[in-house]
């Protein structure tokens, strides 16, 4: 069986990560879509929440399992006995950092391999920052966001 991890914060997460997602899934039997804890980061939504919310909107893909991991990128990847890493680029601009963290992960463990996938280009400039900043402004996210998701910023926003 081809496994795959696709770690990330998913705070929120957006279409442009259910694209990546539907893609990997056509390439990989199982995809486990792993929410990164961070203690640097200032999530909007609780590890949890992200969990969930990833489970909702994935659930309409068959091979995707949801999970949360605490730690180096590569102690998941033997933990969860995957083949690759999947990371998803926008642009030119997150190709050095991410070129960099598979280096580094490779260099961690020989056997920790990163796939680049893009997303489709409707949803090459997204990023979760954004979407945050937008709600949080008023804009509309609908475009931009599953429904659950801009459900759930709207619950956040008002308190």
């Amino acid at each position: 069986m081809r496994k795959a991890l696709f770690p990330g914060s998913f705070d929120p997460v957006t279409n442009g990560h259910v694209d990546v997602i539907e893609r990997a899934s056509k390439l990989f039997d199982k995809i486990i879509v792993t929410v990164a804890v961070n203690a640097e980061k200032d999530p909007m939504f609780s590890v949890d929440e992200r969990v969930d919310l990833l489970e909702r909107v994935c659930e309409r893909f068959e091979g995707v399992e949801i999970a949360s991991f605490d730690g180096l990128l590569v102690d998941a990847v033997r933990e969860f006995d995957v083949s690759a890493v999947i990371r998803g680029l926008r642009a030119i601009s997150d190709f050095e950092y991410e070129f960099q963290m598979a280096m580094m992960n490779r260099s961690l463990d020989e056997r920790c391999e990163t796939i680049f996938l893009m997303p489709g280009p409707s949803y090459s400039f997204l990023s979760s920052r954004m979407i945050k900043e937008i709600a949080a402004l008023g804009g509309d996210i609908s475009p931009f966001v599953p429904e659950v998701v801009a459900k759930a910023l709207e619950e956040k926003k008002r308190g």
